[in-house]
């Protein structure tokens, strides 16, 4: 969510034109509110030709089914970060694959913006249950995916992987 007042010296933000896009910007200090994207990653585990998702147990969007993953460490490569939120919410250790594509959404009551990179990867060890801020998880056919998916970037990328298994002939 862009800042209102300026977050070095409280002067109120006026828009300028900056980069071709208005943006707010500090007439005092010189701050520009960029409202960049907070990095999230995602995993898609595949095992015979089911997708593992995990039902969310916090808001936003408690209750529906999720894409296991989350917000990055400043210091973490997205590959620890899926292995870490994996774990976290499933109790399955992963090999991270190749990325399937990387969406632009907004997260929460605020709206941030985030980017999220989507992982492939496959289930390597662990013991299966539902943790952290998962209330159940449960393995999905591609062709019987709940109607119920908590952000609008994991339906984009549930849908490319769809089509990217169609296309391989799987």
């Amino acid at each position: 969510m862009p800042y209102s007042f300026c977050p070095r010296c409280a002067a109120r933000l006026t828009p300028r034109r900056l980069e071709g896009r208005s943006r707010p910007v500090c007439p005092d200090c010189g701050f520009v509110d960029y409202n960049n994207p907070l990095p999230c990653v995602g995993v898609l585990a595949l095992d015979c030709g089911k997708v593992l998702l995990v039902k969310r147990a916090v808001e936003p969007f408690k209750d529906y089914w999720d894409i296991p993953g989350g917000f990055l460490e400043s210091d973490e490569h997205p590959d620890a970060g899926a292995r870490r939120e994996f774990l976290e919410e499933t109790g399955l250790h992963i090999e991270p694959g190749e990325a399937l594509g990387f969406f632009v959404d907004i997260y929460g009551q605020d709206q941030e913006p985030t980017l999220n990179i989507c992982l492939l990867a496959r289930v390597v060890g662990g013991e299966q249950h539902a943790g952290s801020d998962a209330a159940d998880l449960q393995w999905f056919p591609l062709d019987g995916l709940p109607d119920r998916i908590a952000f609008n970037w994991e339906r984009r990328a549930l849908d490319m992987l769809i089509e990217r298994l169609r296309g391989a002939g799987r």
